[in-house]
């Protein structure tokens, strides 16, 4: 048995010892990981909730509903809005902490309304020190239980377990949620998400893995991943790209050559919350 396996085991049975469990799900590979486990160990106990909302791609919402459905878990979708919150719109360094505080709050609401009592997320052991990650601060202080956290899950030994489950995810890249695009200090407004929203499709149409749309105010900067630069510099795709972001309201359109980085927007040295990816 591979150390995979054993934390596999170890925390399926952890998580059989509850009555019943609503996990916080996006969608992503961690999340995911976490209700195939879930469903695994309870069955129709197991509830995979996902909050809808402006800063949650439409793209990634049919996901969450996909994978869902491939593991067999319960799926629930709730509503709300993070720009009904002031200190969320202005995006200071501790806007991951609000959104996240908000989101949680609404699976919390969510549990007690299908009768459950453990709120599960898919915060895993990598994630403690990946930088500047207020998240976890909402996290602990509505005391959300984290699995692949508790028993020292690391990201690759969840692409490992998505692997062993058949999850169609498993090598999924990160996904943190829109106003992560938005560089701190700067508001976050339904208009700079919905423009950033679109134009990252665009890229997702063109075939782009790894990729951001930074929203500076008007000007939009690409990342792709390094190995995608050579295929952004094609002419056809720079023609492309300017007339149909110029188009979603962009002054100006540029390609970022340093590549796609996390926290290229943040404050130095601090990184992309990404919650909403797992």
């Amino acid at each position: 048995m591979t150390s995979a396996e054993a934390k596999l085991e170890a925390a399926r049975e952890d998580l059989a010892g509850h009555e019943g469990v609503l996990v916080a799900f996006s969608g992503g590979v961690d999340s995911s990981v976490v209700a195939a486990l879930a469903y695994d160990a309870l069955g129709e106990d197991a509830v995979a909730c996902t909050a809808k909302s402006e800063t949650l791609p439409a793209a990634e919402l049919e996901d969450a509903k996909r994978v869902a459905e491939e593991i067999g878990i319960r799926h629930e979708i709730v509503s709300f809005s993070e720009l009904e919150s002031e200190a969320f719109v202005e995006n200071d360094d501790d806007r991951c902490y609000h959104c996240r505080t908000m989101r949680l709050g609404e699976m919390i609401e969510t549990a007690r309304q299908v009768g459950v009592e453990t709120v599960c997320d898919g915060t895993n052991a990598d994630d403690p020190g990946a930088g500047h990650r207020p998240g976890l601060q909402a996290v602990s202080e509505l005391e959300v239980y984290s699995p692949l956290l508790a028993h020292d899950i690391s990201k690759a030994e969840v692409r490992a377990i998505a692997e062993c489950y058949g999850l169609s995810v498993a090598d999924k890249p990160s996904m943190a949620c829109l106003s992560s695009r938005i560089p701190t200090g700067l508001e976050v407004t339904e208009t700079r998400l919905t423009r950033v929203e679109r134009a990252e499709a665009l890229l997702r149409q063109w075939g782009f893995d790894q990729f951001r749309v930074r929203d500076h105010d008007g000007l939009a900067r690409i990342e792709v991943a390094a190995d995608e630069l050579e295929r952004a510099l094609a002419l056809e795709f720079v023609e492309t790209v300017r007339g149909e972001l110029s188009a979603l309201g962009f002054d100006h359109v540029t390609l970022d050559l340093h590549g796609y980085r996390t926290g290229s927007v943040s404050p130095e040295g601090k990184s992309d919350d990404t919650a909403n990816s797992r």
